[in-house]
């Protein structure tokens, strides 16, 4: 890879896309939802549910990939590498009293020092769902936290990513991005335990970002060094919210909206509408740092209780890149990050990789964005 400095001196900003560790069969996912399940399972059984409605995506470059194969992460972060998008930050689970799913991947990244590409993890501190096939109210196993001891075991186990050259930092702090902070029964006694361990273990301490729906969220009180949201649903709420209807167009909008999913047909928004809010304004204090999606259609998990982005195209995310520069601009380079939802979650159709209509085109985006002259 080439030499970390160089690349970001190089770069408008930071482009760091969140990884699903998912395309790999597991005990629990065979038991859950049938033998050899994953992500592949959804994506290849989706069907147009609407004139003009593009269903299924499916790969191209990459293929049908399993990410128990070494060469099929190593091509992965050779894409990110030519085009420019800093690094993976791979979803960790951590359900409590040790219990983790889909460590798999991300481990044997760690251990054989392969791919030689930059990486950091985000907890996804949620109970797991049986969203996978439609059914978001089923809980399959569920996020605990049972106290310090199960804190600091969390700790131990991912203090050797922190410490592997390859970990994405700010000021030499290792970026551990949490999905929802606020569940955490004290966010402040976990953040300031990890700081202390961390300086046992000869760190110069954790940068913390949390993602949350809500920007008066103080996440500092929290022990966060920065704010991030939770794409696409947060547009969609602000977009309502500042687009409020009459109580008589509400209830027709109501209407029209259970008329459409009785008959199949998912919510649909244009994602041309959406850029403007997928940037909110924030407080000077807030160290806000922009999380954009490229695409969204995740009917291949929810059908028509999902919901699709119409006319997300390339064009469409390179201008939501620019908007999203526009926030971290005047940062430190360090600080100049733009997260990138995702990198590879195909059941939402939401990616960058390669697919058979766009071919490499949402990757083309990201690297013009980030190497053409303004």
């Amino acid at each position: 890879m080439n030499n970390y400095s160089e690349q970001l001196s190089s770069k408008k900003a930071r482009v760091i896309a969140f990884y699903l560790p998912q395309y790999h069969p597991i005990e629990e996912n065979d038991q859950w939802w049938g033998k050899g399940f994953t992500e592949w399972t959804n994506v290849t059984k989706a069907k147009p549910l609407f004139p003009g409605h593009h269903q299924p995506n499916l790969p191209a470059d990459l293929g049908f990939y399993d990410l128990r194969v070494p060469e099929s992460r190593i091509a992965q972060a050779q894409l990110d590498q030519e085009y420019g998008i800093e690094g993976f930050c791979y979803w960790h689970y951590w359900f409590g009293h040790g219990k983790r799913l889909l460590e798999r991947p991300f481990q044997e990244v760690l251990d054989s020092g392969e791919p030689d590409f930059p990486f950091c993890l985000s907890w996804a501190n949620h109970s797991w769902t049986g969203i996978w096939l439609g059914s978001p109210d089923k809980i399959l196993l569920e996020q605990t936290y049972p106290g310090k001891a199960d804190y600091k075991a969390h700790f131990e186990t991912v203090v050797k990513a922190f410490q592997d050259p390859r970990y994405l930092k700010v000021d030499g702090k290792p970026i551990f991005v949490v999905f929802a902070p606020y569940d955490l029964p004290n966010p402040r006694e976990f953040t300031d335990y990890w700081q202390e361990l961390s300086q046992e273990y000869g760190l110069p301490g954790i940068y913390f970002v949390g993602m949350s729906f809500s920007l008066s969220w103080d996440h500092r009180r929290d022990g966060f060094d920065a704010i991030t949201t939770h794409p696409p649903k947060d547009v969609i709420n602000r977009f309502n919210y500042q687009n409020r209807q009459s109580p008589l167009q509400k209830v027709n909008k109501i209407v029209q909206n259970n008329l459409k999913q009785f008959m199949g047909i998912p919510r649909r928004y244009n994602y041309q509408e959406l850029i403007d809010y997928m940037i909110p304004s924030v407080t000077e204090e807030a160290n806000f740092l922009p999380n954009i999606v490229p695409n969204w259609d995740n009917t291949p998990r929810s059908g028509s209780e999902g919901f699709v982005l119409l006319d997300s195209t390339p064009d469409n995310f390179k201008k939501a890149l620019e908007k999203a520069l526009s926030v971290v601009d005047n940062k430190k380079k360090e600080e100049k990050i733009i997260f990138v939802k995702a990198w590879n979650e195909w059941a939402e159709g939401n990616y960058l990789e390669p697919d058979r209509r766009w071919k490499t085109s949402y990757l083309e985006a990201v690297k013009s964005f980030l190497f053409e002259k303004s």
